[in-house]
């Protein structure tokens, strides 16, 4: 557990207040590579692109040993620390998402990402409560192993638009809090990107702050002068590459062309350099 103790360690170094950690998210080994490539101190999973690319629509309708392998390939086609994004965990009960966590910890990751949204209940959002014993039965499994497993739980107030505009900000610092007392890392709050809310979230949480970004969304620097200490993009990677192959697909069977397959005319991410990139991989 050495290797994984020091990659935990490192990776939650990232995570500084006014510089903030990117995170370019993706759901392969091939990703995985291209975006260490290209310079990131640290690789992410992104739970929808995951579940797509394994052939299921996200919203905890992926199993867990699936995710798990799929982890694995990740951490080992890299040599900088991984973070898994989990959705609400893989796992019905608080044991069940430890056990998540023990998988995740033998798959070579040192960071996860946890939701309280609920896709299929009766409600958006799972009570306090009950997301705080999960997040607590997380946080122990990772103590239990010996390794300071950095968990970023994600509070889906914005992103499920639960509650009144004006008292959501309150609603998600009331959740964030008690996510962070039960062991909460950091808090994740997507859906939030205008900078008043951000230096909000920012002064009054005792954690670092994870925004979602995307076009039209301020710069990493901009979100890292309001106080965030973590940039991630999420699905929209896995959204634009799956936008090319439509594309690419409609293309050619309506005019039997290629143009879309193109690529940038400097730079591309051709045969060779993949096929190379990837035959460094190993570990």
């Amino acid at each position: 557990m050495t290797e994984l103790h020091d990659k935990a360690v490192a990776f939650r170094s990232l995570h500084r207040t006014g510089a903030p950690l990117a995170l370019a998210n993706v759901w392969d080994a091939a990703g995985a590579r291209l975006v260490e490539d290209a310079g990131a101190p640290a690789v992410a999973t992104t739970s929808a692109g995951v579940a797509w690319a394994l052939g299921a629509a996200d919203g905890d309708r992926l199993d867990r040993d699936r995710a798990l392998a799929l982890v694995a390939r990740v951490a080992a086609a890299v040599s900088v620390p991984v973070t898994a994004d989990l959705e609400s965990g893989y796992g019905e009960t608080p044991e069940q998402v430890a056990e998540t966590i023990a998988g995740v910890l033998d798959a070579g990751a040192v960071g996860v990402n946890i939701e309280d949204a609920l896709p299929a209940g009766p409600t958006p959002l799972r009570a306090v409560g009950e997301q705080a014993e999960r997040v607590a039965a997380a946080r122990a499994a990772a103590s239990a192993a010996g390794v300071p497993l950095f968990l970023n739980v994600r509070v889906d107030t914005w992103l499920r638009a639960v509650g009144a505009p004006e008292t959501r900000l309150r609603e998600t610092l009331d959740r964030a809090l008690a996510y962070v007392a039960a062991g909460a890392d950091g808090i994740f709050v997507p859906g939030v990107t205008d900078p008043a809310t951000v230096a909000a979230l920012a002064e009054a949480l005792p954690v670092p702050l994870n925004v979602l970004a995307g076009p039209g969304a301020p710069s990493v620097a901009e979100l890292g002068a309001l106080g965030a200490a973590r940039v991630s993009l999420g699905s929209s990677v896995a959204e634009a590459a799956y936008t090319l192959v439509r594309g690419a697909a409609q293309e050619l069977y309506a005019t039997g062309t290629y143009q879309a397959v193109a690529g940038p005319a400097t730079d591309p991410v051709d045969y060779q350099r993949l096929n190379a990139l990837i035959g460094t991989a190993a570990r």
